[in-house]
């Protein structure tokens, strides 16, 4: 009977995703764009990607920053939200497949699992939307 009633908040799940997978995409995103929270900038991702064969280095890191830092602002906000999680989802297959994948599957080895679980994230949010409250249902709302 108790989880009977929670199907009322059922538009809460991806809130939830929403919240988590935003706040943790700034964060890598702002990491690799600006430097922010002891990461490298551009020069230094860029200088990652050319390394690991991701060439131009700086295009593609650019590219990455923004996805990472203004989609996860997009899907924290619920804007835009299934293009967002959709670039964010390629950009976690990529960095599975590219970066993660040789080494395993745990994080403690630098392995896929972090990456999997932003994937999987990401992928929900495409398939599911963004739920009730987000910007997207304002925006249908007003629309109407």
């Amino acid at each position: 009977m108790f989880l009977a009633s929670l199907d009322r908040y059922r538009e809460y799940g991806p809130l939830c995703i929403r919240i988590a997978l935003g706040l943790v995409m700034m964060g890598h995103g702002s990491q690799k764009l600006v430097g922010a929270f002891g990461g490298g900038g551009l020069s230094q991702t860029a200088g990652f990607f050319d390394q690991i064969g991701i060439v131009p280095g700086i295009f593609w890191a650019s590219v990455v920053a923004v996805v990472e830092t203004f989609g996860g602002l997009l899907v924290l906000i619920g804007l835009l939200t299934r293009i967002a999680g959709l670039l964010i989802a390629v950009t976690m297959f990529v960095a599975m497949a590219w970066v993660h994948l040789p080494n395993g599957f745990f994080l403690s080895n630098r392995g896929i699992e972090f990456a999997l679980v932003l994937f999987a994230m990401a992928l929900a949010l495409v398939l599911m939307g963004p739920g009730t409250p987000s910007a997207d249902a304002l925006v249908k709302r007003q629309g109407r």
